[in-house]
């Protein structure tokens, strides 16, 4: 196997190592500002994440639309606050915070 050969077969398996110890939300969220602004079930400045999750329960789209919201802000869903953009997350892992939040049971 040539010096070509050896960089894509490691290539290759840095991908896969990678993606077998991918974050989880909890993880993502002690790692991000999320605590700063939301609680786990009430408002501090912006809403609960089981407010959020009792919200969107049953909207089939709130994961992809919660997932935008991360990495590209907002405001006005919940008044007048602004959610700060994330850009730095990857679309994967704003859906997997979407999906996270969206799981949380009723406050």
């Amino acid at each position: 196997m040539g010096r070509l050969g050896v960089l894509t077969a490691v290539a290759a398996i840095a991908v896969l190592c990678s993606s077998a110890f991918a974050a989880t939300p909890q993880e993502l969220v002690r790692q991000s500002d999320c605590m700063s602004c939301h609680g786990m079930v009430h408002k501090q400045i912006g809403p609960g994440f089981a407010q959020i999750a009792e919200r969107y329960r049953g909207d089939a789209e709130a994961p992809a639309r919660l997932a935008g919201k991360i990495r590209n802000g907002s405001v006005g869903a919940w008044g007048r606050v602004i959610m700060p953009r994330h850009p730095k997350l990857s679309d994967a892992d704003a859906l997997l915070l979407a999906r996270w939040v969206l799981s949380q049971p009723a406050p």
